[in-house]
């Protein structure tokens, strides 16, 4: 084959290609279509996340959250399940040792960064509040996003059943179990 063919099939894929491209320009001006200002089927319910100057989105506006309510949407033995994505890090066992992640027995009411024979991020050790149902809950949301700088991977959980179940899980893995509000 020489090359005034190669020069062909190269000429004849570049022109196929070119009037594919036309034809599609040439059926959006020919069938326009004016897109509805507003959408027509709206769902209740659903709220826009506010987004600051940089595009990010807001986390240190607290959310108000229902945490009776979460809660009740939980179950022990579904938080026990959902677990399982935490035990590749974590352990919550009594006297239990620490892995990748601190252990988590007592977690509920303990301090933020506060097992003494754990290396924390800073932003951890900075962070030193208390682990309420309330902050738990925001914290599981999405980690990294919640502690700007915390050295914890996990993507979150999304779902809120699954976050009130591994709360009420977390909670009832303790030497003396937080009353529920």
């Amino acid at each position: 084959m020489d090359s005034f063919e190669i020069n062909k099939i190269i000429a004849a894929v570049l022109l196929t290609a070119l009037i594919v491209i036309g034809i599609g320009k040439f059926t959006d001006i020919l069938f326009h279509v004016k897109k509805p200002e507003q959408s027509a089927y709206k769902v209740e319910g659903l709220e826009v996340a506010k987004a600051n100057v940089a595009g990010e989105i807001d986390t240190k506006t607290p959310e108000v959250v229902d945490i009776k309510a979460l809660l009740a949407m939980g179950d022990l033995a579904h938080g026990e399940k959902v677990f399982k994505k935490c035990s590749a890090c974590h352990m919550i066992a009594a006297g239990g040792k620490n892995m990748i992640g601190p252990n988590l027995w007592n977690v509920i009411g303990r301090t933020a960064g506060s097992v003494s024979d754990y290396k924390y991020s800073k932003a951890m050790v900075a962070y030193a509040k208390e682990w309420s149902f309330e902050e738990m809950n925001s914290y599981l949301i999405k980690p990294q996003a919640y502690i700007k700088g915390t050295k914890m991977a996990f993507a979150g959980l999304r779902k809120e059943k699954d976050r009130a179940s591994v709360i009420l899980y977390m909670n009832s893995k303790g030497d003396n179990p937080k009353p529920l509000p």
